[in-house]
C-alpha cells in the first residue's frame, strides 16, 4: 500500500557541469545517477530518475531516507545544488498501467475466425484474465 508513503517528495540533487554535459547525483540515493546535455533536460531526467528510484523503493517496502539538508551539502564552482520535486500519483499510475507484451499461441483456424470478426486480442485477453482472476478494474 501507498499509505506509508507520501505523494510529494523533495530531495536535493547535485548537478555537475562538464564540457560534455551534466551529470546528476542524489546524496540520498547512491545508485541514482541520471545525466543530460541541457539544464532543461537535466531537470526532467533528474525528476524521472528520482521518481523511478522512489517507486522501486516503495515497491520493495523500503524506508525512504530523510532528505539531506542542503546546508550539509558542499558544491564547487562546477556544481549546483538543486531541489528536485516529484509528485508521485501520476507516475505510480503510469508504472502500474505500463503494458507488458505477451507472446502466445492459438490454433490458426481460431486466429482466422477472430480476425474475421475483428477481435481485439489485447482487450479480450485482459477481460478474460480479469474475469478468471476475479479482479476489478483497479487492484
Amino acid at each position: 500500500g501507498w499509505q506509508m508513503y507520501k505523494d510529494r517528495y523533495i530531495y536535493p540533487a547535485i548537478f555537475h557541469f562538464a564540457e560534455d554535459g551534466i551529470s546528476i547525483e542524489f546524496p540520498d540515493f547512491p545508485g541514482c545517477l541520471p545525466c543530460a546535455f541541457s539544464l532543461e533536460e537535466a531537470m526532467k531526467n533528474a525528476r524521472e530518475a528520482m521518481a523511478l528510484h522512489l517507486y522501486g523503493m516503495e515497491q520493495d517496502g523500503e524506508i525512504l531516507p530523510e532528505p539531506t539538508p542542503i546546508t550539509h551539502l558542499q558544491s564547487n564552482e562546477h556544481q549546483a545544488i538543486v531541489l528536485i520535486e516529484v509528485w508521485m500519483p501520476p507516475f505510480r499510475d503510469e508504472m502500474e498501467q505500463r503494458a507488458v507484451k505477451k507472446t502466445l499461441t492459438i490454433p490458426k483456424w481460431l486466429d482466422d475466425l477472430a480476425l474475421e470478426h475483428q477481435v481485439n486480442f489485447s482487450h479480450l485477453l485482459q477481460d478474460a484474465l480479469k474475469k478468471y482472476l476475479g479482479v476489478n478494474e483497479k487492484q
